[in-house]
């Protein structure tokens, strides 16, 4: 796989984005000392190359209507390309699983499951256990409060520092 080479303006375009996906060009163009058309050759270079997949809103889930955050780690019956694939379909149908990671090490699975509530998140994992998607057992913790959820450090990831 070909890595783009980014400089440091567009590591700033990409940083500035992560946390304000909504800023206007000429905005944008302004907080990275261009003129809006090189900043825009930028932006589309980097968004042709798959750096940039898509732009998301922050949304404040509390002020819609309570709900329950739950981290659930997942171990499968068997390790079958197969079977991991029967997991992955069944995950992918359910909207209630917001993100799901494939692990190396213990578990084989990390969800992130958002719910109304505790009731309706139990639901959801008994309707997996009997969909047939091949869990052995899982492991749920329920998320008490959010402390941290920021980008990561673009640089960081580009030149290995910390």
């Amino acid at each position: 796989m070909t890595r783009l080479a980014l400089d440091d303006r567009d590591l700033e375009i990409l940083s500035i984005l992560t946390r304000e996906g909504r800023l206007s060009k000429a905005e944008l163009a302004r907080r990275v000392n261009l003129s809006p058309t090189p900043c825009w050759q930028r932006l589309d270079r980097m968004r042709r190359a798959g750096l940039i997949r898509g732009y998301h809103a922050d949304v404040a889930l509390e002020k819609i209507g309570p709900h329950v955050t739950v981290f659930v780690m997942v171990e499968l019956d068997t390790h079958r390309a197969e079977s991991l694939q029967t997991f992955e379909r069944a995950v992918a149908r359910i909207d209630a699983v917001t993100a799901c990671w494939a692990l190396g090490g213990g578990y084989d699975y990390l969800m992130q499951v958002i719910a109304p509530d505790v009731a309706a998140y139990q639901a959801l994992m008994d309707g997996l256990l009997e969909s047939r998607a091949g869990v052995k057992r899982y492991f749920s913790y329920i998320v008490t409060k959010p402390v941290k959820s920021v980008p990561p450090p673009l640089r960081m990831l580009l030149d290995g520092s910390s």
